[in-house]
């Protein structure tokens, strides 16, 4: 029966010049202090990390949720769903009275615009306005 011999793994060793190295970095004063406030800091350190940790662990679980992530999409699409057919309705809106406007050969006078101030419409508009201006004007003062 052939004999097998374990090795024991090799270690890796530092270079003597790196070790004296990194002794020589200990010693300087500034390093030492460095380390003093590092060790001072270790509870506070770790309490963050701790805190790190339980919120990447959050994190992960959120991003993997399936279920959660449909039901931010679908409350998403909720709130944006109104606002998206009113803009619809404004565009389509706007295209057609530029059609209308465009295929209109009609003059409007001084008595047609007399008559166009009456409309609910443009009272509606000319109050937004009048009032949009008033902001911007004591914004400026």
């Amino acid at each position: 029966m052939p004999q097998t011999t374990v090795t024991e793994p090799e270690v890796a060793t530092v270079p003597a010049i790196a070790k004296a190295d990194v002794l020589d970095q200990l010693l300087k004063p500034e390093v030492q202090e460095s380390l003093t406030v590092l060790v001072e800091q270790l509870p506070k350190l770790t309490e963050m990390m701790t805190l790190l940790t339980k919120t990447y662990d959050l994190a992960q679980k959120v991003a993997s949720d399936r279920i959660l992530i449909q039901d931010m999409v679908g409350g998403i699409q909720e709130v944006y769903k109104p606002i998206e057919e009113k803009v619809k309705g404004y565009a389509s809106a706007a295209i057609e009275a530029g059609d209308r406007a465009e295929n209109s050969d009609a003059t409007i006078g001084l008595f047609g615009m007399l008559k166009l101030l009456k409309d609910p419409e443009l009272q509606k508009m000319l109050r937004f306005a009048q009032a949009y201006l008033d902001i911007l004007g004591e914004r400026k003062r």
